[in-house]
């Protein structure tokens, strides 16, 4: 780990858990996470509002704190979003946002009275009590089996703080659902964004869009003491403001501190796990090369033996006046070698 790891700058680390949910995750920071979805969108979908799901943590099992820290929205056009913030690798990463993905996807269809209350609260702020009553009693009914199945999109974006060797060695990858042979997009409800943020190596002025501008602000954040000039755009000011440790509350600010040891700790571990790997690689490439040259030394050793061998009977046959061409059959050695005899 360097040094630039464990200072800290004005801005919150967006890596930790408090610094996730303070940029990302209250209310108040809705449209900057508004803002970063519609960037990495752009083309497919445009987001207007949403709405967060879940208002603590769910993970899987206590192993999971200080490793993920996930949002789950609803838009107001109907499609599930799941942010996640990965702090560091695990095994199996690939297949739990599977599952993560498909649970959402489950979701659906058990809780579709509820999904579409949520759609409608999204669509109007205060809706009139006879008007709940109305969506209640007059919930559509499916006419046909299938109908329950009409699944919403569900997006999965993942915010990588490692490499994924199960992944290309590059920043962004995307996933569909889509035919083998002609790449077509089968189902359109199932996607997934990767962000390796090791993999992004731009500088500051080589950001011309404001995508790669949120994402070169995100990794770089936590080591300013302010602002950069370049970035001047609305969200930027927003982002200061909200993201300024000064400006956290004390509540905020203990907690923040806490998640920045956790994190800190959690970066030195992997460096030390690394190290220790390294180096026991180190050894086991120096153990194997040893016996390998043990080996390959005990296999040119017999070689050399059967060689002198053929050679002293060589010798012996020519003192008895065996003529070259018997001694070549006898021995396999040549001519030459049995005149230098």
């Amino acid at each position: 780990m360097s040094n630039k790891d464990l200072t800290c700058g004005h801005f919150v680390n967006p890596f930790t858990d408090i610094g996730f949910k303070i940029i990302f995750g209250q209310p108040a920071s809705k449209e900057l996470l508004i803002t970063l979805l519609n960037e990495l969108l752009a083309g497919e979908h445009q987001i207007e509002n949403l709405t967060f799901l879940d208002k603590e943590n769910h993970s899987d099992n206590l192993d999971d704190a200080g490793i993920i820290y996930d949002l789950y929205c609803l838009t107001t056009t109907g499609e599930y979003i799941i942010v996640e913030m990965q702090n560091r690798f695990h095994s199996n990463f690939l297949d739990r946002t599977l599952f993560y993905m498909c649970r959402a996807i489950g979701r659906q269809v058990e809780n579709i009275r509820e999904k579409r209350k949520k759609e409608r609260e999204l669509r109007t702020e205060n809706p009139a009590p006879e008007e709940e009553d109305d969506f209640m009693l007059n919930e559509a009914k499916a006419d046909y089996y299938g109908a329950r199945y009409k699944l919403s999109t569900v997006y999965g974006i993942f915010l990588m703080n490692f490499r994924e060797p199960e992944l290309e060695a590059k920043f962004r990858t995307d996933t569909v659902i889509a035919d083998r042979e002609s790449g077509k997009q089968v189902n359109p409800h199932f996607r997934q964004i990767f962000l390796q943020f090791p993999y992004f190596t731009k500088e500051l002025n080589d950001c011309e869009t404001l995508y790669d501008k949120l994402i070169y602000t995100l990794k770089n954040m936590q080591h300013w003491n302010r602002m950069p000039e370049a970035l001047k755009e609305q969200v930027f000011n927003r982002l200061e403001e909200l993201a300024a440790v000064a400006n956290l509350s004390l509540e905020d600010r203990i907690a923040y501190d806490k998640a920045l040891d956790r994190y800190r700790v959690s970066r030195i571990v992997e460096e030390d796990a690394r190290e220790a790997g390294w180096k026991q690689g180190l050894e086991e490439g120096r153990a194997e090369g040893r016996a390998e040259g043990r080996a390959e030394g005990r296999v040119e050793g017999r070689a050399e033996g059967r060689a002198e061998e053929r050679k002293s009977i060589a010798r012996n046959l020519k003192s008895l006046h065996f003529t070259t061409e018997q001694i070549m059959q006898a021995t396999g050695l040549s001519e030459a070698e049995i005149e230098a005899l």
